[in-house]
């Protein structure tokens, strides 16, 4: 290898193995000057890396990217973590393997780096944050399965139980039939344990948002905006001053719709549905409340009430897009301005220019 090269390394990051492809430049051309296969683990990253010149370094985002892209960066490399939804170049690829795949990431980050659409994975304090986030999501599932399992059980033997909020749901066990309480009463224990947990996360989760991101309140100030969504949207978006302009934040949470542009055709599509999956389910979820009987009157509220008013189809879903593709813009603002929020901003200023 030479020394007074920068040396290009690409990593196919598996749970157990992962495969290194090395790359340098020879004559204006892009050769392979070393190929190896290392454990996945942090002893074997460090012991890899730890006496080796600068090298620039490529591996797709993933469970392990997080803890691999800091270790190797702390060791003195530039890392570069791949976003995995554009590298369809490699996932079509007829001869995919993990050698291929680390050739190939070492070679277009040798080439351009932009193609490689590289993201920064959050600071480590962000992401202790968002495993509190997270962990809430995948109790809330957990319920959510275990509540549906209830139902239908109870419906396949033709009986239903109230409908209830899921929080409620386990203060129904005496409504159990007789011949089910004995399969279905430690089901409704785990659901109210789980309830249990949930609470204490909520209860977790405000006091790290009051403490440690203290501009959440400035998100808190739209109705149907609590901590938890507060707090996720500010660890999504990390740096709201990277949107040159707020609306782009709707393409980013995936609630813009997709574009198929060519000639005349320009069909109206659905919404990308990329980026963050929880954030936007987050996000409809405000929307739905700002919509509701319990919603305050807003200009978002406005909004999304003219939009299913217009009937169809799919009226109301499109108005609850709608509303959360809106309130994601709001948010940005309010976190780039720390403005006070005015629910009727807009109306406001209309009728005053009508005076």
């Amino acid at each position: 290898m030479k020394k007074d090269s920068t040396l290009t390394v690409g990593i196919d990051i598996g749970d157990r193995y992962s495969k290194i492809c090395v790359v340098d430049e020879e004559d204006g051309e892009i050769v392979v000057v070393e190929e190896t296969k290392i454990r996945t683990n942090k002893t074997a990253v460090n012991r890899y890396f730890a006496l080796r010149e600068p090298m620039v370094v490529a591996m797709e985002v993933g469970t392990h990217s997080t803890w691999m892209s800091r270790l190797i960066s702390k060791l003195g490399h530039e890392v570069i973590v791949a976003n995995a939804r554009k590298l369809q170049f490699i996932f079509a690829n007829e001869h995919k393997n993990d050698d291929v795949d680390a050739e190939m990431l070492a070679r277009v980050a040798r080439l351009d780096r932009k193609l490689l659409f590289p993201i920064e994975h959050r600071p480590e304090a962000d992401s202790v944050a968002m495993a509190f986030v997270r962990s809430r999501d995948a109790l809330i599932r957990t319920r959510t399965s275990l509540v549906t399992h209830v139902r239908g059980v109870i419906k396949s033997n033709g009986e239903r139980l109230p409908t209830c909020a899921a929080a409620r749901f386990h203060k129904l066990a005496d409504l159990l039939p007789m011949a089910l309480r004995d399969a279905l009463g430690p089901v409704m224990e785990s659901i109210e344990a789980l309830n249990e947990r949930i609470r204490e996360l909520d209860q977790r989760i405000a006091q790290v948002a009051k403490e440690s991101y203290p501009e959440t309140e400035i998100l808190r100030q739209v109705h149907g905006v609590g901590p938890i969504t507060a707090l996720t949207f500010i660890l999504v978006i990390a740096d709201p001053e990277r949107f040159s302009r707020n609306r782009k934040v709707g393409a980013y949470v995936g609630l813009a719709p997709k574009s198929d542009q060519s000639g005349e055709s320009n069909p109206q599509l659905s919404i990308s549905k990329t980026g963050n999956p929880y954030l936007r389910r987050l996000l409809v979820q405000a929307s739905h409340h700002i919509m509701g009987p319990f919603g305050y009157d807003s200009d978002l509220r406005r909004h999304g009430l003219k939009i299913a008013e217009r009937g169809g189809k799919r009226a109301k879903k499109r108005a609850v897009v709608a509303v959360a593709r809106k309130l994601s813009v709001l948010l940005i603002a309010l976190l780039k301005t720390g403005e006070e929020y005015e629910p009727l901003r807009r109306a406001n200023k209309s009728e005053q220019e009508a005076a």
